[in-house]
């Protein structure tokens, strides 16, 4: 266990000169090329015109200079913070992004920190040396060097002290224990040896990191799509990678670790941000959204759309062209029929219907009309035939009629009416408790249903290409008839000894209409998380999933289908399972996908949370589930745990009476306050009027000295000190109770209280 303090090599005042102006010649260079890059995208903005391509690849030259200026004013902090030294070769300095020297067969002048030279900084020891004989880690604020810890990996020189399972103690220790500032930090200083391992894995296939509470999985799953990013650039950068988080207090949380990596191009999201158009972040019981998680939603909602195929009970009459048309059930039965047969999606299978039954409706013309008044065959000819059917396919009347019996549908029009409707829902095998007012929210449980139904439905782009056709038709028209007001001027003149004097060169032989359009056609700026984030159909070229343990399979079945190449990060933990739909077994998860073909690796060292609270933590999981192990705590905070009870009629006095006691034992740090739903209301009124700043809910300001909140909110979240009230309420609110009890005492990164206005719940006997 590392120790509360550590010990810092001593370092001269030459090596601090020296490190210092070797960090002044990094920055004047990332200056330098900071103002290149301004200055070529300044230069590129000037310009315009030119061909299609020409600003096609205008585009993509503006996208990478832009990118460019992003990256380097994101590595401004931290951009130098470490260095390895060598028996033979010089010095390698390790850096949040690579930099040369003007003169590039000098070598680099910074390694980032991600390329393979740059590995031993984060696996070598004093037992496995990696060809280091010294490693220096060095803290900086701002430009300036503020200090250097220096640990020696040369085992003849080295103390024998040195652990094997962590790297730069001091370093590490110096993260641990700082104050939270309410965004996470990234680790790319001090990331360990299990999870560099993780971090390095290749793109392909699907890769479970399984960790218990404070072993760094969502840095790990950060810092990975950062090395994917640089390993595998010109793939992911054209398909995007997504990063999928429990809620957007999560996302905000983390929103400042990859630009700090200098990675700005990943799409964050929310389950309830998956289907364009919708924000579904609206709640609802956790039993509901389990029943909309469950895969038996796969044959309600083919049901559903089924259900809007309807038939009359015998006919319905028409008017057509002055005459009285019955369209009999038979002829909407047999279209029917032959659109489910198809089996298409159902706005697609519409065209087989409505040409089914425009068919079958010729047909009973031609017999009135076109009848042999002697018996011989019918009098119509093919051609017309052709024509009867054209008149019935431009029939408004004729045309309503069959829309009513296979009408053009949207996921969110079925979705809604399904879910407000008893009948409907009754119709479609779905419980009566799943009903809602149709002016209700959506939620993050109806955006796989959704998606769902978007492929149940699918598009038929017919009537959209026939629009853009002749959108672009009238543009040429347009083109046409400026270039025939231009063609008489005299554009150009061109005297040579061959041209006849009053020789000219129109308009018109230079650009035809056609070209013209295309000229001015705009040209997609976006860049692919953008593009993705507007895209149903949009497909990643890597999907990281935090908290993937709560995910139902319905919204595995939306991610996979974002993600056909299977290549997709899952972290979570099992033991943290607190949704109802969620999963205690990765085979659950991703076999009905990818068969034995995943692989899982487990982060077992305890990085956040000191040894005595998770010493309280490890009597909860040993309730959640015995055969599970929690991780080991790396340090300890020198703090005990403690528990009071406290009247439940002076329960928020008494609340915020500790609230303002652990607030100033934690100076600038952070404190969360954990509660069950039923009290988040009232006690969260109640606080924010005694304590000036506080914040409370589903998305509290993550810089608050004070945020109150329930355990699902937290997910993901730490503070250095937490406050859990009413535990017996915690685990009584949910069957996946103990596993949200678990989540909340291991939120902390130092001080851990508890109160209680019941008997204190057995699992935290050691409180008492």
């Amino acid at each position: 266990m590392i120790p509360q303090k550590g010990a810092t090599l001593s370092s001269s005042s030459a090596d601090i000169e020296s490190e210092q102006a070797y960090l002044t010649t990094l920055y004047q260079r990332l200056d330098q090329l900071r103002e290149q890059a301004d200055n070529r995208l300044r230069a590129i903005l000037l310009e315009a015109g030119g061909t299609p391509q020409g600003r096609t690849q205008r585009e993509a030259t503006r996208a990478h200079y832009a990118e460019q200026l992003a990256q380097f004013n994101s590595v401004e902090n931290g951009l130098c913070f470490g260095r390895l030294d060598f028996s033979a070769d010089s010095p390698r300095y390790i850096g949040r992004l690579g930099l040369f020297a003007e003169d590039r067969d000098a070598g680099p002048l910074l390694v980032d920190w991600r390329a393979p030279a740059a590995r031993p900084f984060y696996l070598a020891t004093a037992v496995h040396p990696e060809g280091v004989t010294r490693r220096r880690h060095l803290r900086t604020r701002g430009r300036v060097l503020t200090g250097i810890d220096d640990e020696t990996l040369d085992i003849e020189a080295g103390d024998g002290t040195g652990r094997e399972d962590v790297t730069g103690e001091a370093a590490l220790l110096s993260a641990l224990t700082a104050n939270r500032t309410g965004r996470m930090r990234d680790i790319v200083e001090t990331i360990q040896a299990e999870q560099d391992e993780v971090i390095r894995s290749g793109l392909p296939g699907v890769l479970v990191v399984q960790g218990g509470p404070g072993t760094g999985k969502t840095a790990v799953a950060l810092h990975r799509a950062a090395y994917l990013l640089y390993t595998y650039r010109e793939q992911l950068t054209r398909s995007g990678v997504l990063i999928l988080g429990p809620n957007t207090t999560f996302l905000r949380y983390i929103s400042q670790v990859l630009p700090g990596l200098a990675e700005t191009g990943v799409l964050l999201a929310t389950l309830g941000d998956m289907f364009p158009g919708v924000r579904a972040h609206a709640a609802e019981s956790p039993a509901v959204a389990a029943i909309k998680g469950g895969t038996d939603m796969l044959d309600a909602l083919e049901n559903a759309v089924a259900d809007r195929q309807t038939l009359p009970d015998d006919f319905v009459e028409v008017d057509h062209d002055g005459y009285p048309l019955r369209i009999e059930r038979e002829v909407l039965l047999a279209a029917r029929t032959a659109a489910r047969r198809s089996g298409r999606p159902h706005n697609v299978a519409r065209q087989i219907f409505v040409t089914e039954a425009i068919h079958q409706l010729s047909q009973q013309i031609a017999e009135r009309i076109g009848a042999d008044p002697l018996g011989g065959d019918n009098l119509l000819s093919e051609a017309d035939l052709a024509e009867t059917r054209r008149e019935l396919r431009e029939d408004v009347d004729v045309q309503l009629a069959l829309f009513d019996f296979w009408p053009v549908l949207t996921p969110r029009q079925v979705l809604r009416d399904l879910l407000s409707d008893a009948d409907r829902l009754e119709s479609a095998g779905l419980p009566a408790e799943l009903l809602r007012a149709r002016s209700a929210g959506w939620t993050p449980a109806d955006v796989p249903l959704l998606d769902e139904l978007a492929e149940l439905l699918g598009v038929d782009d017919t009537l959209k290409v026939r629009e853009q056709q002749r959108q672009r038709k009238a543009a040429i028209e347009y083109a046409e008839g400026v270039l025939e007001i231009v063609e008489g001027s005299r554009s150009l003149d061109f005297e040579d000894e061959g041209a006849e004097k009053d020789e000219i060169l129109s308009a018109l032989d230079v650009v035809d209409a056609g070209a013209f359009v295309e000229r001015h056609e705009v040209i997609d700026t976006r860049t692919a998380a953008e593009r993705a984030a507007a895209d149903r159909t949009w497909v990643f070229g890597h999907v990281i999933v935090d908290e993937a343990q709560e995910l139902s399979p319905m919204a595995w079945r939306l991610l996979m289908r974002r993600c056909p190449s299977r290549s997709v990060t899952a972290v979570g933990d099992v033991a943290q399972t607190s949704e109802l739909a969620g999963t205690n077994s990765w085979e659950q998860v991703f076999e009905p996908y990818v068969a034995q073909r995943w692989r899982i690796v487990e982060l077992s060292v305890n990085y956040r949370t000191p040894a005595e609270v998770m010493a309280v933590a490890a009597d909860v999981l040993a309730a959640v589930d015995p055969a599970l192990r929690p991780p080991r705590s790396v340090r300890s905070a020198g703090v005990t745990p403690w528990a009071r009870r406290v009247p439940a009629d002076t329960l928020s006095e008494d609340l915020i009476a500790a609230v303002r006691k652990e607030a100033a034992l934690i100076e600038e740090g952070r404190l969360g306050i954990l509660v069950p739903e039923r009290l988040e209301e009232s006690l969260g009124a109640d606080l924010v009027a005694a304590v000036p700043g506080a914040a409370i809910g589903e998305q509290p300001d993550l810089l608050n000295h004070v945020a109150l909140m329930t355990v699902r909110q937290a997910k993901g979240l730490e503070f250095d000190s937490v406050l859990v009230v009413a535990p017996d309420e915690i685990i009584a609110e949910s069957p996946r109770g103990l596993s949200d009890l678990y989540v909340a005492v291991t939120r902390a990164t130092r001080r851990l209280g508890v109160l209680h206005t019941t008997d204190l719940p057995k699992v935290l006997a050691s409180l008492a």
